[in-house]
């Protein structure tokens, strides 16, 4: 059974992923530009040259998911597996399709024995030829279920690339997610170090004590080990990821997309319509199929086979021919084929309990995947409009009543973690919800495109 052609490009838009979007953080080989890369259109020629070239090679850097799925597709042994399969079920189709052989055959009778018949003269020699003539459409019956075995391949294959590109767009997104985590370090740093610089100035005016600046030094360690931590981590994401196609050493330096971008997706019962088209479900008709195919083969054997001999007998004292013939038939096959016929009906009605099982599983599945992504995006949606305002006004006045000599170092910093803190809860509630996303696009094969994309490189 043959999907529909947009399950063919199902995951594509997973993620929301823009292959046109600048990448929020660059790894850390490439994050800083080289001399002369900020040069304006006058500058010298050389140097004009190598920023063009750094700028070009920063830009081949990039990866996108289409990328990845790519080499997916291309290079998996999953998935070329499948070719050496079909190889293998197509040369069992062959065989299965062959009738029985001709048997030639000759025996001497009557030859070196004594008294009468003694000497050459009282042998007799037959020359045959014997087969079998098969009943009950036994031929057909085979034929037919080698070649629904091949048939249920397809879709085999097809629910193995949806995994392994589910799979892919996870790891693609815990790289998103590593780099996304620098930039939140990176805001970190940059108001620690402004916190750093504020508690200098009260140190040397004499209005604050020298633990205050030696905390804010601290916090600031902190964020740099934060920042540290996570490009390690992006390292061994990188690494994680491009051991799906078999690279040791990633060829990209960052990836492009923006975790944020969360698209409107329907409910769960208009989602549960597009679970038919899940090859999980979609295989239970090819199953069937080879059931059906299975029961046939065996109601076949109640018929008996035939087997039939002819050949020609010449007896050597007097040079005469003679035409013999046999046939011979056994008997009793229609108990003998019962066991069979009973057992392959009971699978073909199994199927049907196993159907009904995982159709449930796969909605309970769904639901709990669409619960969870609308209640990540809500969280995402409400930190942005509700919590993170408030935060950035509450930051500059902290800052300016800090300077001021209103406030401790203590409050500042409290405000400085919590503004951190909430970010990072909002980072999680996206990620959480991209995961539950992709889950729903590997269950469905609908992909779910945003309706607008926030920029890559936005603040955290």
């Amino acid at each position: 059974m043959r999907l529909r052609p947009t399950a063919l490009a199902v995951l594509t838009a997973a993620l929301c992923f823009s292959a046109q979007a600048r990448p929020p953080v660059a790894a850390p080989a490439a994050s800083a530009a080289p001399p002369g890369a900020q040069d304006g259109i006058h500058a010298e020629t050389g140097a004009q040259r190598g920023s063009v070239r750094a700028a070009s090679a920063r830009a081949a850097s990039v990866f996108t998911l289409d990328d990845a799925f790519g080499r997916i597709q291309d290079t998996h042994p999953d998935l070329r597996l499948f070719g050496n399969q079909r190889s293998v079920l197509e040369a069992e189709r062959d065989i299965a399709a062959q009738k029985p052989a001709y048997v030639a055959g000759a025996s001497i009778d009557n030859a070196l024995g004594t008294g009468a018949l003694s000497g050459t003269k009282a042998a007799e020699v037959t020359l045959t030829l014997a087969s079998v003539f098969e009943r009950g459409g036994k031929l057909d019956a085979r034929r037919a279920f080698a070649q629904s075995r091949i048939d249920a391949l397809a879709v085999d294959r097809e629910g193995r690339r949806l995994d392994l590109l589910a799979e892919t767009a996870r790891r693609y997104l815990a790289v998103v997610a590593e780099q996304r985590r620098i930039e939140l370090a990176e805001f970190d740093i940059a108001q620690r170090k402004r916190a750093v610089a504020a508690a200098r100035v009260r140190l040397e005016a004499g209005a604050s004590p020298e633990s205050g600046l030696l905390t804010a030094q601290a916090q600031l360690a902190r964020a740099e080990l934060d920042r540290s931590r996570a490009q390690r981590a992006l390292l061994a994401a990188r690494q994680f990821l491009a051991a799906l196609w078999g690279e040791r050493d990633p060829g990209f330096a960052a990836v492009a997309g923006d975790p944020f971008a969360l698209p409107q997706v329907q409910d769960a019962t208009a989602l549960a319509s597009l679970l038919e088209r899940n090859p999980e479900l979609t295989r239970f008709v090819d199953q069937r199929r080879i059931a059906e195919s299975r029961v046939r083969l065996a109601q076949t054997q109640s018929k008996a086979d035939v087997d039939w001999q002819v050949g020609l007998r010449r007896q050597q004292e007097n040079g005469d021919f003679g035409f013999v013939a046999s046939v011979s038939m056994p008997l009793g096959a229609a108990a003998r084929a019962e066991p069979g016929i009973r057992g392959a009906q009971a699978e073909l009605a199994m199927l049907e309990t196993e159907r009904e099982a995982k159709g449930l599983s796969l909605y309970s599945t769904l639901v709990e995947a669409q619960g969870r992504y609308r209640l990540g995006a809500l969280e995402t949606e409400r930190l942005k409009q509700d919590v993170l305002p408030r935060l950035e006004r509450a930051e500059k006045a902290a800052e300016y009543a800090y300077r001021a000599g209103a406030i401790s170092y203590l409050e500042l910093a409290l405000l400085q973690a919590e503004s951190v803190a909430v970010r990072r809860q909002r980072l999680d509630a996206a990620l959480d919800a991209q995961l539950a996303l992709i889950e729903i696009q590997r269950l469905t094969g609908e992909p779910f495109l945003a309706v607008t994309t926030a920029p890559a490189g936005a603040t955290p």
